[in-house]
């Protein structure tokens, strides 16, 4: 899942209050060609019948996420066909929902990087969110344990817990080989 060098796709995912929708904005903006795609946008476009992937009914809401990952998928493709690096911002619960969204991308120019910080972090940083922006979610252990089980040797992992967003973001740069000219 790591490319030679060309990377056209990051995936970027973690918990709740790991930063992705910071960091992938971060990233994103630091690149001199890229878009950012976050699942929880397209998710939004539901108005009406919207279930959120780990909610009811269970058929419905796995429905829905089969319909986010083709439309991240289609979205990618789109614009790394016009030679954008796209930054995906995703939770991926499992192995089984990382392989499928994998499917539905078909590029062999994807970076997995999980965005790994304690679940305690995860939780502070959620409840410090504007009210808003705040996601009620109180599984944080079990979604951690199913990560690394599933997935914990593929991509990158990185510990945010003591990283600002901006330092996140530089580091994935770097790690990726990703070009950070500015000149837009």
């Amino acid at each position: 899942m790591w490319s030679d060098g060309s990377v056209e796709t990051v995936i970027l995912t973690g918990m709740p209050g790991a930063g992705k929708s910071t960091v992938s904005r971060l990233l994103a903006a630091k690149l001199p060609r890229a878009a950012r795609i976050a699942a929880d946008d397209l998710n939004a476009m539901i108005i009406a019948g919207a279930v959120w992937p780990l909610g009811q009914p269970a058929d419905e809401a796995a429905r829905q996420v089969e319909l986010s990952y083709r439309n991240l998928a289609a979205l990618t493709q789109n614009f790394t066909a016009a030679g954008f690096v796209t930054v995906v911002d995703c939770v991926i619960q499992d192995g089984a929902h990382l392989n499928r969204l994998l499917e539905h991308l078909s590029s062999d120019s994807s970076s997995l990087v999980v965005l790994a910080p304690s679940t305690e972090t995860c939780r502070e940083r959620n409840a410090s969110r504007e009210a808003n922006e705040r996601f009620i979610f109180d599984g944080y252990d079990e979604l951690d344990q199913a990560m690394r089980r599933d997935f914990g040797d593929r991509g990158w992992w990185l510990d945010t817990s003591e990283l600002t967003a901006d330092t996140t973001a530089e580091h994935i740069a770097a790690r990726l080989g990703l070009d950070t000219a500015t000149s837009h």
